[in-house]
């Protein structure tokens, strides 16, 4: 970054050290507002933000203002531009994002611009971490065995991001096997304060993954956005957001000492969802901040999705610089991160009121009240304290289906199925643990509820206990320095006796890739349709996203996995019943075995030290010998194979040309899909393994492939004729024109009854536009861009929701798809449609953000409701027919 001399701010750029020119920044103190100082903390990284980059073209004086008078414009829906430091991806969403770079400079090449243009303006990390799958657990070999796997299965698109390493300037990969994306983020990655152009600023970011919120726990301001929007930020364009409400959330008092920040995150998350902040960020003051460790803040951070904020932000404090100084970073970088900070007042001191500043709102948590508690059984935000457990799984059992309930008749709650395995006999119910997993970033950056974990571990060995072998047991730890700090602390070994054996490196269990469970295991929950249980340490627990044969999954914290595992079951009650009776007949209580927080510190303060992460940071990028190996060509034109069936130029850019058409009226579409509330992305998105009986298997099979060949739709995100036949593929989609749980829909014109990608099809052949009717929250969930891009391949033109996700809605306007909004007290329902109708949807000139607009439908019944364009950049990409197309046609024109 160099100064501006249009720059109207550039009379307040001083160095930070006279003596030292290198280290300019904009001293926001020197504005002389004392609006200023009473701005949440958040905010201030905003304005920064817009005060560096004002150019009075995309970002004008104007839009400093706003932010600077936030507290009126908070409420006023007021667009403002915000031009990240960074941006962060992971290899799921990064596949795809690499695939659009290079189709677009094929795109330029035709309407004759320079492809060297289309390269990443602003500083982009990609972590390959979501590929590998637990195919093997429970022996020493099974890293090993997961990551050759790993290799054989991705190699192509692996082959094709090292392409893209060398042809993109300004982005750096991070290769598999070194950790989980928010993980490497936290420890390795994040600057704090940017030194770059002899400029010195906060370090912000947006990232293609939902929990790129984790890193708002080290007082780095991020969050999750489409993989669309961030390739936009990546090619230089701020990102247009409604400056947000901020509520306050204040902690205070001390949590008990058996209590762990799992428990803490998973009461924070029901709280929040029971405030209501989505669209809004959360920052955290008050004394009961200073108490909790980074790792804690960012666990806390992390979970921000599941209660829908934007942000989860933290201000840096004392705490946040020993955790840098932890980490490994340099003196020198501390030094100038925090003499900058306090220099622009956005460092923290948690005890000082007078640092309060103004929020929206404040609502409070006393820490002392927390008690240990899992989520589940189908979402994060339903909270149960584990005392509850047993009597909340049972009532859920017999409830109506939704989420909190099974539906499961009384005479058959208490079924038991017995199975041979490796030839002992076993027993299976309702409720019962097959899958206990420690994974993905929610904990396994937490050396406290790692460590306490691996203490449980201990103690239960040491007690006789050990945990069933059908049950399948895996730790996929954050990063490599998990594995150091669990040797050398002696609790490894005991780890892997209960069957928790290092697995790999990334983003497992959590996201689907939980790998096969036993098949006698499989059956015996066929043969007794039970509902049996997953308990993982976990930020998501949708229905069909942990393992098709696990109808209940509970987040919960490593040491509680590991006591679900131990008991077989989550039908238990942990303070009245024994987790297990030993060999000598002694009943084992989970209060024997549970480490208290004092036991934990104590190993954390001796094992958890500087030199563990220097020395695994410090060889990432060249530890992986056979990423090193890997061949990729260098030209700046990726060379498509036609026979590739993992990389494929996708069809957005087809037949684009410079002109832009005018938009139009949608006309007699036809309801592709009649759906309910909380449609999450994984409802929408391709995820998961591939059914072999799927529209996707059937191409796979057409293009020579076996089913053991498939692998998964994470690995083929880079294809979308696969992507396209697995959206609204989930087994456990619910469709109202079926009034049951299959990823299939209704063909209106026939009737016929199909799998959804064939019907589309058969719409598409026809010339017929489509939409989709939802409920509320339609596309909650993590931050697929496919979730956008696979309906827009389909043909939706639109779709019809009470409300939106955030970052869904932002990708369905960045493919063109129109976001429209039933008006405050409407709803399918009420008003009456069946999704039988046909719907023509007028779309008039001018379009203004947020615009009321007709439907009218073939029985001639009319109604209102909003088109959720809520910017006039927004409009822009709507009329370019999606945010790539602009892109494109602005690096086209010479």
């Amino acid at each position: 970054m160099s100064a501006n001399v249009k720059n109207p701010f550039q009379h307040i750029v001083e160095p930070l050290d006279p003596k030292d020119p290198t280290q300019l920044f904009y001293n926001l103190s020197k504005l002389g507002d004392p609006r200023y100082d009473r701005l949440p903390f958040s905010i201030r990284v905003l304005l920064e933000s817009a005060v560096r980059n004002c150019d009075q073209f995309l970002i004008k004086s104007s839009d400093v203002e706003r932010i600077l008078d936030w507290r009126q414009t908070q409420t006023q829906t007021v667009e403002v531009p915000f031009r990240p430091a960074r941006v962060i991806l992971q290899d799921f969403t990064g596949v795809p994002a690499v695939v659009d770079f290079a189709a677009m400079r094929d795109a330029v090449v035709k309407l004759g611009g320079d492809p060297e243009k289309i390269n990443p303006v602003c500083p982009a990390d990609l972590v390959i971490d979501h590929s590998i799958q637990v195919d093997f657990n429970r022996k020493s070999d099974s890293l090993q065995k997961n990551q050759d796997l790993e290799f054989e299965r991705n190699r192509e698109r692996f082959q094709f991001l090292k392409w893209g390493s060398k042809a993109f300037k300004n982005m750096r990969i991070i290769p598999p096997g070194s950790g989980i994306v928010h993980q490497v983020n936290l420890e390795y990655l994040a600057r704090v304060v940017f030194h770059r152009d002899g400029y010195l600023y906060p370090d912000s970011l947006v990232g293609t993954d939902s929990h790129t919120t984790m890193i708002d726990g080290l007082g780095v301001l991020g969050w999750g956005v489409g993989g669309i929007e961030a390739e936009a930020v990546m090619l230089g364009q701020p990102i247009s957001m409604v400056l947000p409400e901020v509520v306050g959330y204040r902690l205070c008092g001390t949590p008990d000492k058996l209590i762990t920040s799992t428990d803490i995150v998973l009461t924070v998350t029901k709280h929040l969802r029971q405030v209501g902040v989505v669209g809004k960020f959360v920052e955290f003051f008050g004394p009961g901040v200073a108490q909790l460790s980074i790792a804690d803040r960012a666990t806390i951070a992390n979970m921000c999705p599941e209660y829908g904020a934007t942000a989860a932000f933290f201000p840096v404090d004392d705490v946040s610089i020993q955790y840098l100084e932890q980490t490994g970073r340099e003196a020198e970088q501390l030094s100038y991160i925090s003499r900058y900070l306090k220099a622009v007042s956005m460092f923290r001191d948690y005890n000082d009121m007078d640092q309060d500043p103004e929020f929206t709102l404040v609502v409070e948590l006393d820490l002392s009240t927390v008690v240990p508690c899992c989520s589940g059984p189908k979402r994060p935000q339903d909270r149960i304290p584990v005392s509850d457990m047993k009597r909340d799984f049972e009532s859920c059992l017999g409830a109506k289906h939704g989420f909190k309930g099974f539906q499961v008749s009384p005479e058959r709650h208490g079924a038991a199925v017995p199975f041979l395995f490796n030839g002992t006999e076993f027993t299976l119910g309702h409720g019962s643990v097959v899958i206990a997993a420690i994974t993905s970033c929610t904990n396994t950056s937490n050396p406290s509820v790692m460590l306490g974990a691996g203490l449980l571990a201990k103690k239960a060995v040491e007690c006789g206990l050990s945990v069933k072998p059908y049950i399948k047991t895996s730790l996929s730890p954050g990063s490599g320095v998990v594995t150091y700090y669990l040797r050398q602390s002696g609790v490894m070994e005991y780890l892997s006796r209960l069957g928790f054996e290092v697995v790999g490196y990334g983003c497992m269990t959590c996201i689907g890739n939980s790998g096969p469970i036993p098949e006698p295991v499989v059956e015996a929950i066929t043969q007794g349709d039970l509902v049996a249980a997953g308990v993982l340490s976990g930020n998501r627990n949708f229905e069909g996203r942990v393992h098709p044969n696990t109808r209940a999954n509970y987040l919960a914290s490593p040491p509680l996995v590991i006591a679900y595992a131990l008991a077989g079951t989550v039908r238990i009650d942990f303070e009245t019943e024994p987790i297990a009776v030993n060999a000598e007949g002694r009943q084992i209580f989970l209060g024997d075995i549970w480490p208290t927080r004092e036991e934990i510190q104590a190993v954390e303060r001796s094992f958890v030290i500087p030199s563990m992460f220097k020395e695994v940071y410090e060889k990432i990028e060249r530890v992986n010998e056979r990423w090193n190996a890997l061949a990729a060509p260098s030209d700046e034109l990726y060379s498509w194979d036609p026979q590739s069936t993992y990389i494929k130029p996708p069809p957005f850019f087809d037949g684009l040309t410079m002109d832009l058409q005018p938009p139009r009226s949608i006309t007699d579409a036809y309801v592709l899909l009649n759906l309910g509330d909380s449609v999450t992305t994984d409802h929408i998105s391709p995820a998961g393994n591939i059914a072999r009986t799927s529209a996707a298997a059937r191409y796979l099979t057409s293009r020579g492939l076996t089913p053991r060949d498939y692998n998964s739709y994470g690995s083929r995100r880079g294809n979308d004729a696969v992507m396209a036949r697995g959206t609204f593929a989930n087994i456990r989609l619910f469709n109202k024109f079926l009034n049951k749980q299959a990823p299939q829909t209704v063909h209106l014109p026939t009737g016929e009854t199909m799998d959804v990608f064939d019907a589309a099809e058969r719409y598409q052949q026809a010339g017929e536009a489509l939409l989709v009717l939802a409920g509320k929250e339609y596309g909650s969930g993590s931050s697929r861009d496919w979730a956008a891009k696979g309906p827009f391949l389909l043909g939706i033109k639109a779709v019809l929701a009470e409300s939106y996700e955030r970052i869904h809605r932002s990708n369905l306007v960045g493919m063109g798809v129109i976001p429209l909004e039933f008006l405050p007290g409407d709803s399918a329902e009420g008003l009456g449609l069946t999704g039988g109708e046909r719907y023509s949807i007028s779309i008039p000139e001018p379009l203004t953000p947020r615009m009321v607009v007709d439907i009218k439908l073939d029985n001639q019944k009319t109604f209102q409701v909003l088109m959720r364009f809520d910017t006039d950049v927004e409009l822009t990409y709507f009329r370019h027919g999606g945010i790539l197309n602009y892109m494109i046609r602005k690096m086209s024109e010479n």
